[in-house]
């Protein structure tokens, strides 16, 4: 009887239903936590030190619109912060990142010899990569990224890009990064200048960098149609190294620091703050990051000089269950 008019009594169980209404909102509020916390995890990022260049490429989405540079501490500081918050593979870039072989080959030696990061690749022109450079630098270097839109050198010129030895510096460097164990990768912009050819990327227009007259740079007149960019991709997908990144792909799913170490919104929408003056988690929450797309362009793979693990295998780290 006791036990009878205890359990219909009120004042017993609605404790214990609030503690378990508690403990069941503590876990799903540790579960929402966590899987937002993976989700603002920077693994890849690309680093556009400068804005300087040599070039005068008609489709660039990060133009010389100032010249400013962060100093090599400063760099540093945001990297060690990046690494910090779950980056594992850093790429530089510009402008033209060869136009400061100094700051350029300390940074890569940090990223690997201080912050052991899995991989570190650069995106150049190619124009000023040198032999001795690679010879000093390359075993700190997993991936050499070469800018090149075509195999025709009045092509190349027209598109803003050439200097008459644009090819044959394509292929001296790809002996270079063979000869010191650098994985090479050619970049190609599809454009309407070149998009007969082999090609890897399509022009991508970029709010307030390269979409109208009053920007340093007007990629319209370079834009081919969606059906264009098929029937390239339908033309070379027997290719086995073939690797086609459509806008719909790419406009948000590259994470982007710029030479103020601010994260860029790639719709023309407001930076973020500089991850010097805020924590990184903040930073990337003031700015638009598809890592879905980032995922499904293939944006985790095989990065690093000597590969030890496949790509199924890494598609599975716990580090992208966003």
């Amino acid at each position: 009887m006791a036990l009878v008019q205890l359990l219909s009594s009120a004042s017993w169980y609605l404790p214990l239903v609030y503690t378990v209404f508690v403990l069941a909102g503590a876990l799903g509020l540790y579960r929402y936590t966590r899987c937002q916390r993976k989700s603002n995890v920077p693994l890849s990022v690309n680093y556009h030190f400068t804005r300087q260049c040599n070039k005068t490429c008609g489709f660039c989405f990060h133009t010389a619109t100032a010249s400013f540079k962060r100093t090599e501490d400063e760099a540093k500081s945001g990297l060690r912060r990046l690494e910090a918050a779950g980056m594992k593979k850093i790429n530089f870039a510009g402008g033209e990142p060869f136009l400061y072989p100094r700051f350029l080959g300390n940074m890569i030696v940090f990223c690997k010899e201080q912050l052991h990061l899995e991989s570190v690749s650069i995106v150049t022109n190619g124009s000023k990569v040198r032999r001795d450079f690679l010879q000093r630098y390359g075993q700190y270097i997993d991936i050499m990224a070469v800018s090149c839109d075509s195999f025709d050198e009045h092509t190349n010129i027209e598109i803003g890009r050439g200097s008459g030895n644009q090819v044959d510096q394509l292929f001296r460097i790809a002996e270079w990064c063979q000869e010191f164990g650098i994985k090479f990768k050619l970049n190609t912009v599809v454009c309407n200048l070149n998009y007969k050819e082999d090609m890897n990327l399509t022009v991508l227009l970029v709010a307030g960098e390269n979409d109208f007259d009053k920007t340093l740079r007007n990629v319209r007149k370079f834009q081919i149609t969606d059906e264009q960019y098929k029937e390239f991709c339908r033309r070379h997908q027997h290719q086995p190294y073939f690797v086609p990144e459509p806008n719909v792909l790419m406009a948000k799913s590259y994470l982007i620091l710029d030479e103020y170490m601010w994260f860029l919104n790639r719709d023309g929408r407001e930076p973020s703050k500089s991850i010097l003056e805020v924590e990184v988690s903040e930073a990337l929450a003031q700015v638009y990051w598809d890592r879905d797309s980032f995922v499904q362009r293939g944006g985790v793979y095989d990065w690093s000089r000597e590969v030890t693990s496949s790509r199924c295998d890494m598609a599975n780290d716990e580090r992208l269950e966003w």
